[in-house]
């Protein structure tokens, strides 16, 4: 194939045929992705719009939330945020040892998030206040968990793109998907802010 000679068209078709995931095409597709989750995530602050002060008769967001806590995980998740930014400065200037390290701090960060947040979902059920006690838990426990469960699988994504960093290098298509992670994973944190601000901060008031 090298040694026929193609037309500016022809050369740039079999670029096109040989490509298996052109780069704006991941990139468009990731973005729908996160345009759907947004949605998602709209209804469930809607629906704790609705439901938030239906407690039952029983303890509101002032007696349940323990606010220091959650201002010591919202610290965790957005010091992950800066440790994956660091991260991707070091994939910049290729990096490999460095992008791996950052990662690795990134994934502790969420690693504590996670203890963090099954700490107060298991000390919010042993207070009594689960998601079948009133409306307005189970409106917490799915939005917050929702959130939680993203937290989750973006933790297993990140082992598995240092696995194959380290196996692989710094590979276009890793770096691809060091992108799309990130995009994800800053994602996030912008719900947490969300998630702290109107769940936790207007709960206590």
């Amino acid at each position: 194939m090298s040694d026929i000679a193609l037309t500016p068209g022809a050369a740039r078709a079999y670029h096109l045929d040989h490509e298996p995931h052109p780069e704006n095409g991941t990139a468009l597709g990731f973005w729908l992705y996160l345009m759907s989750d947004c949605l998602i995530f709209a209804a469930l602050f809607a629906t704790y719009g609705v439901l938030g002060r239906s407690y039952a008769g029983g303890p509101g967001g002032a007696e349940l939330f323990d606010l220091k806590l959650v201002a010591i995980n919202t610290a965790f998740l957005l010091l992950s945020s800066i440790t994956f930014g660091f991260a991707m400065l070091q994939k910049q200037q290729g990096k490999k040892g460095g992008t791996l390290g950052w990662l690795a701090v990134t994934g502790v960060f969420g690693l504590c998030f996670l203890g963090v947040e099954l700490y107060e979902f298991a000390h919010l059920i042993h207070e009594g206040a689960t998601p079948q006690s009133s409306a307005a838990m189970s409106a917490f426990f799915t939005l917050v968990g929702t959130h939680g469960l993203h937290v989750s699988f973006g933790s297993i994504w990140l082992v598995v793109l240092m696995i194959q960093i380290a196996q692989h290098g710094l590979t276009r298509e890793n770096k691809r998907r060091l992108m799309c992670l990130s995009m994800f994973w800053h994602f996030l944190d912008v719900v947490w802010i969300g998630v702290f601000t109107f769940v936790y901060l207007m709960g206590v008031l």
